[in-house]
């Protein structure tokens, strides 16, 4: 690795979000940094995940956000207590990329996409003097490191052996494989017990009819409510060809999951008018709607479109009245839509494999960060919070192992810009 020999050389292995968080943290510690990547460019999910809107983190109080991440490991909530949402943002701005609020209290850059945020990400990086290697394959380890790590890539000039002091691997999960994040970093990892990995924040299939897949694919459901397994959220959805797909779906991701590796199939309830008491709606909907047809009265005395007549028909008739079916109308969800369109994965590297600083147990001086850790996130911001913290401790971890020291606390606020260098 370049760098002045003085410094401890440390190796990220991934250039997503977690990777790039580890470099400038560890750039920022005094570290000689290289980040390698399998891609021709980095951060390409980052990239897909920003086209509509790139969603940075989320406004609520901290300890609500921290209860988001269900069923957290510690060692994970501490790294986002110490890189909270406010510093996520704080961040940004520092990259002069201004960020607002929306109405539901995610936080977004006011340029609404992650191009002009990583150009100026990858610029302060490079005036931090990480050096960036893409098209290089992480195949695993390399016999022969006297000291520190031997990190083993293959590339388009073919097989290269990198020694390192200290490694941070950001290799991701298992969604968007086409992206990068395919998971073929498992069989790299000898000892390391791995979680299998599982959609997240995904759409789930239902058997539609064939005439109602034909005219309503790609209608939008607006100002619903969607519950599974005693939660409820809402928000809105979008019929595809094989089920649903959309916010309200994806947040629903952890009791669908569970409900189908119960059962087989999942129940979920479907509100078509949340915003209405179920009484409000039955003095609507339950009277006589004498020559109106269910559309039409759906319309004119629900304010429901006419996907919902649709919908109506599709979920069996139970004899209840009108109205309580339009509250709580069942949907049989019969699997996933599975990972390679899923926004994120679950599972990954077993948080009994590392230690409290996110090294690997089985590997000294190998450490872990962002979607490969084995958390499951909502959307919403949670989990490029999650790479962005988890980044910053691992590399925090590294340096730390580099010098001797014992288990770290990772800085709360990211290293300051650097002077621009003026010719």
């Amino acid at each position: 690795m370049p760098g002045d020999d003085r410094r401890p050389r440390i190796a990220v292995i991934g250039a997503g979000p977690a990777g790039l968080a580890a470099a400038e943290a560890a750039a920022g510690g005094g570290a000689a940094v290289t980040v390698f990547d399998r891609m021709p460019s980095p951060a390409r999910k980052f990239l897909l995940a920003g086209r509509g809107g790139l969603n940075l983190t989320h406004s609520e109080p901290l300890e609500r956000f921290l209860s988001r991440y269900a069923d957290a490991d510690p060692r994970l909530l501490d790294a986002v207590r110490a890189f909270p949402p406010e510093a996520v943002a704080r961040w940004c701005e520092g990259l002069g990329q201004p960020v607002f609020t929306g109405s539901s209290g995610r936080v977004f850059p006011v340029a609404m996409k992650a191009s002009p945020l990583l150009r100026a990400w990858l610029a302060r990086l490079g005036a931090l003097g990480v050096v960036l290697r893409t098209r290089h394959r992480w195949t695993g380890f390399a016999p022969g490191a006297a000291r520190g790590v031997a990190l083993a890539f293959d590339t388009p000039d073919g097989a290269v052996t990198v020694h390192a002091d200290a490694a941070v691997l950001a290799l991701g999960g298992a969604s968007w494989p086409r992206l990068g994040s395919d998971a073929a970093w498992v069989a790299a990892l000898p000892g390391v017990a791995v979680t299998p990995f599982v959609a997240s924040n995904c759409g789930v299939r239902i058997a539609w009819s064939d005439a109602f897949r034909a005219r309503f694919a790609g209608r939008p459901l607006k100002r619903i409510a969607l519950a599974c397994g005693g939660r409820r959220v809402r928000g809105e959805a979008v019929i595809t060809d094989s089920g649903l797909e959309g916010g309200a779906v994806y947040a629903l991701s952890a009791p669908i999951r569970a409900a189908l590796a119960a059962r087989g199939e999942a129940a979920l309830t479907l509100d078509l008018r949340p915003d209405l008491a179920e009484a409000a709606l039955a003095a609507r909907l339950d009277g006589p709607r004498g020559a109106r047809s269910l559309a039409n009265h759906l319309r004119v005395a629900g304010g429901l479109p006419p996907v919902a007549a649709a919908l109506l028909r599709e979920a069996p008739g139970d004899g209840r009245p009108l109205s309580a079916r339009v509250k709580a109308l069942p949907l049989r969800v019969t699997g996933l839509a599975g990972l390679d369109r899923a926004i994120s994965s679950a599972g990954g590297v077993a948080w009994e494999a590392l230690d409290g600083r996110f090294m690997l147990r089985a590997h000294p001086g190998v450490f872990a960060a962002g979607e490969m850790l084995g958390f499951d996130a909502p959307t919403g911001g949670y989990l490029l919070t999650a790479c962005l913290a988890t980044g910053r401790a691992a590399a925090a971890g590294a340096l730390a192992w580099c010098a001797g020291l014992p288990t770290p606390v990772p800085a709360a606020t990211p290293p300051a810009a650097p002077e621009p260098r003026h010719a």
